[in-house]
């Protein structure tokens, strides 16, 4: 479906790293808006071996005909990260009015 409203969660390595990636993606409408929840303990397997770092989690509020294209792309390009998280996941129900506000914010027409 089109206009399909996700949310996408992105990890960033710093507050500064994930207030840049949110402005950037809310200036260019490609999230009518993004939460920045700071300081989420990851642990995780990378090239080898286990990690454990402090990390802010971004909960991008976008559709899905935007992530492939323009927003996935936008991200990688400003994160810090050689592999950032980058996920979407459906909105499968929600407020009518929110829904559709992401829908007009996230729109270029």
């Amino acid at each position: 479906m089109p206009d399909e409203c996700i949310v996408v969660l992105i990890t960033a390595p710093s507050l500064q790293a994930g207030q840049d990636i949110a402005r950037l993606l809310v200036e260019s409408k490609l999230a009518a808006c993004v939460n920045i929840l700071p300081t989420v303990h990851s642990i995780y397997s990378w090239k080898g071996s286990i990690q454990s770092d402090e990390e802010v989690l971004l909960l991008a509020k976008s559709r899905a005909e935007l992530f492939a294209d323009r927003l996935l792309p936008a991200v990688k390009a400003a994160h810090p990260y050689e592999v950032p998280e980058i996920i979407a996941l459906p909105i499968l129900m929600g407020l009518p009015d929110y829904l559709d506000w992401i829908a007009t914010e996230t729109s270029t027409a």
